[in-house]
């Protein structure tokens, strides 16, 4: 290929590249709206209200808690997933994990439902429906009596 022609092919490859860029529209990225990061919630101040509802729920089910270490080998774990409005109400609540102990299942529901209404969670702390959702353990012994796992004793650490 000659000089002068080496020039037009480089000529017209850029002359087609700029006939491609200009149908090309390049759209820079929208700005970002500015959004205010919700209020962070300190695991510090969800921890001490879900310590203030295991409270609550001692208070109104003294004769279910159960008082001192729990055994090695619970009879049963419960996990209950609940939701609490801005006024402590629970508006919600279910079996979220189980061993599959009816009774236990029962226990733990009903003495949540019994401590309602909840103390009311801080304000930061609600979601945008004016809502509060959280997890609390049962741990059960044989007998029947239960510790929370937000505030529990350590268990035992042998089978008697």
């Amino acid at each position: 290929m000659t000089a002068s022609l080496q020039k037009h092919a480089k000529r017209l490859c850029v002359a087609l590249i700029a006939i491609a860029l200009s149908a090309c529209t390049i759209t820079p990225p929208p700005k970002s709206v500015e959004s205010r990061p919700p209020a962070a919630v300190s695991s510090a101040t969800l921890d001490q209200y879900k310590t203030r509802v295991a409270q609550r729920i001692f208070e109104r089910n003294p004769s279910l808690v159960l008082k001192g270490t729990p055994q090695a080998m619970l009879r049963s774990f419960v996990v209950v997933s609940f939701t609490v409005d801005r006024g402590g109400r629970v508006v919600e609540s279910s079996v979220y994990r189980t061993n599959g102990d009816d009774e236990a299942e029962a226990t733990a529901l009903a003495s949540l439902r019994r401590a309602s209404p909840l103390p009311e969670p801080p304000a930061r702390l609600l979601n945008g429906s004016g809502r509060l959702e959280l997890f609390e353990g049962w741990m059960f012994n044989d007998n029947g009596q239960f510790q929370l796992q937000t505030s529990h004793s350590p268990q035992a650490t042998t089978i008697d």
